[in-house]
């Protein structure tokens, strides 16, 4: 039976994620298709804390699903972590009436909710808005395609001026605790090795290999590696092959936050739209404490807890292959 929720709330918190606008645009014409007003919450909790809150309407999300970042913005609160960090929240969405919320984030916001609501019992969906990929319960999170795809295109053109002055390349690529943009972008571009944090580095066989493609003549090497490989990431591993290969012309590159922005992809903005109209949805049939995701094509539900507890696994034969497609 659908609820008679009347006001909600919406926010962005944690890295930003292309796809997060076209999430809000979703959220906000769904809520107002069916009555319900709509609260944007900028910065996040730090914007809860301190009533940085709006009522929004259709034209404030008019032009927005094909750009980057968030027009909410989006913050990272020490403060809500606190007992009265929380309390001011709660406080500051009790005057503007707002009933629930849809949060739009990573790991870090589903926690915080989890916390929020053991203290005060206000309903609230998520959105996996977060390139990393790093929460259970949905086969892609808002943003990681766009990301994959940036990573792609950047190691593409690397790999130009690599076979054009025979030099090894190391690409550093986002993830600190999850591989999957390594591994995605790294098996899309042909990378002769790539070192994910839910492996174990061991560069001995990693500077075997090199040591055997220079000795067949094979002149261009890249290794992708994500920030939080155990080894030390791209840095660590310069120093390495260059201690071991002095006579190799070696780069390392780090992709940073350029994989974070941009126009997100066609799959982003249909991912973030069927989130969003299932997030509303939720909300009015009384579904909350739980983050939506979407698994072989479907919705499914997903308590914040479990989401937050344990992150997907890499597939072994997508780990497998990396060096059987690189020989």
């Amino acid at each position: 039976m659908t609820n008679t929720i009347r006001k909600i709330g919406i926010m962005t918190s944690g890295g930003d994620s292309p796809g997060m606008n076209a999430a809000i645009r979703a959220v906000v014409r769904t809520a107002i298709y069916h009555g319900i007003e709509v609260y944007g919450i900028r910065r996040g909790y730090q914007g809860m804390i301190e009533g940085d809150i709006y009522k929004m309407a259709t034209t404030d999300v008019a032009n927005i699903i094909q750009r980057g970042g968030t027009i909410l913005k989006s913050a990272r609160s020490k403060e809500f972590m606190t007992d009265e960090g929380m309390k001011k929240a709660y406080d500051q969405l009790t005057s503007h009436g707002i009933e629930a919320l849809v949060l739009i984030g990573g790991d870090g916001t589903f926690r915080g909710a989890v916390k929020f609501f053991e203290k005060f019992t206000i309903p609230a969906v998520g959105l996996p808005g977060t390139i990393d990929k790093d929460l259970a319960g949905t086969d892609y999170t808002i943003g990681f395609d766009t990301a994959v795809n940036t990573a792609v295109e950047a190691i593409d053109k690397i790999r130009d001026t690599a076979e054009a002055h025979d030099r090894l390349f190391i690409v550093e690529v986002m993830g600190r605790d999850a591989g999957y943009i390594a591994l995605n972008s790294g098996i899309a571009c042909g990378a002769e090795d790539i070192l994910l944090p839910e492996t174990v580095t061991d560069i001995e066989a990693v500077l075997n290999r090199i040591d055997y493609d220079e000795r067949r003549k094979k002149t261009v090497h890249i290794l992708v590696v994500a920030e939080g490989d155990d080894f030390g990431g791209s840095e660590a591993i310069y120093k390495k092959i260059v201690e071991r290969f002095p006579n190799i012309d070696v780069r390392a590159t780090i992709l940073g936050h350029i994989q974070r922005g941009g126009s997100p992809s066609y799959a982003d903005r249909v991912l973030a739209s069927r989130l969003g109209y299932a997030a509303v949805n939720a909300l009015r049939d009384d579904r909350t404490q739980c983050m939506l995701g979407i698994v072989n094509d479907e919705v499914v539900f997903t308590p914040f807890t479990q989401a937050i507890k344990t992150n997907n696994t890499l597939r072994a034969d997508m780990v497998e292959m990396i060096h059987v497609l690189s020989a």
